[in-house]
């Protein structure tokens, strides 16, 4: 691999290393306090079996697991390990057995489109998530808003993604799932993505904050952003990279250019419960650090901001 477009395995684990100490000096208060809950998505890992990502999350000090997708197959309904009632319960129970929680289901929903059959499309994925998640007892759904079309007045696009998101809140409404918009695609201000979520208010419809993703298109300042959204945050997609040359190139937390601290202790002061959800995207960049690597660093690299 390229050393000047990743960091070695060298760097990942002096940096692990050196923040090893950092629980033993910051007062018991500080951390008791933090209780930080780590999950990771399996599109850090796309070449392992479930056995192998529950394995890696018990052993590294995890306490869930995002699912994208398990192997090479992304429609999760579909997938072996939950594609029968049978394979979801033992799925679960391997996870559960470990202390582990599913916390979150990633679909590939999209909810910008206008067309008929591609809305519908869609939003039938969506339905079919939010089925599987209440079998595997996982809270959240994530869905895309994701495109704002150039032949599409910008107030449409925003009634179509809102009002998606209340159809699929009603079709949660008697499980315990709750349907996430993540900010993502051209979808990454703060302002838009208030629009949205106020147009959408539903017991169970709410916001994932991919930090690093809708700064490194927005430069909007994470106080600012969380003070927003803040009453729809329920889930955060944690990453760090440097922007090089107008595009990002993905680095250990803490390595990059993110504002992570500036995020993470806005949610931290205002006692924020959910994951922080590491989202290492080997399937889509599979030059960057391998995940027997980045998973085991990643609980350790975070303790810096606790």
């Amino acid at each position: 691999m390229n050393r000047s477009s990743s960091f070695s395995r060298r760097d990942f684990l002096a940096a692990a290393s050196a923040t090893l100490a950092l629980p033993l000096i910051q007062p018991l208060s500080a951390l008791a306090k933090a209780r930080p809950l780590f999950s990771y998505s399996t599109l850090a890992c796309p070449k392992w079996d479930w056995p192998t990502i529950v394995k890696y999350a018990s052993e590294n000090g995890y306490h869930g697991i995002e699912i994208r997708g398990v192997l090479d197959c992304m429609d999760l309904p579909k997938c072996t390990e939950f594609s029968s009632p049978q394979n979801i319960a033992q799925s679960r129970k391997l996870a559960e057995d470990k202390g582990l929680r599913i916390v979150d289901l990633g679909s590939s929903a999209a909810l910008h489109m206008a067309d008929p059959a591609l809305r519908q499309k869609n939003l039938d994925e969506a339905k079919r998530f939010i089925d599987l998640a209440r079998q595997l007892n996982c809270p959240y759904v994530r869905v895309f808003p994701n495109d704002l079309p150039k032949d599409q007045e910008v107030a449409k696009t925003i009634e179509l993604i809102s009002t998606g998101l209340l159809e699929l809140g009603d079709y949660a409404k008697n499980t315990s799932v709750t349907v996430l918009l993540e900010s993502h695609g051209d979808v990454t201000k703060k302002d838009i993505l208030a629009t949205v979520m106020g147009k959408a208010e539903h017991k169970h419809v709410g916001l994932i904050w991919d930090i690093f993703n809708m700064w490194s298109v927005t430069k909007e300042p994470p106080k600012e952003v969380y003070a927003t959204l803040k009453k729809y945050i329920r889930h955060t997609h944690i990453k760090d990279g440097i922007l090089k040359d107008g595009k990002i190139q993905y680095v250990p937390v803490g390595k990059g250019e993110g504002p992570l601290q500036e995020a993470i202790s806005a949610l931290v002061k205002d006692n924020y419960k959910g994951y922080y959800s590491f989202e290492w995207e080997k399937k889509w960049h599979p030059e960057i650090e391998d995940p027997e690597i980045v998973i085991p660093a990643y609980p350790k690299l975070m303790q810096r901001y606790f």
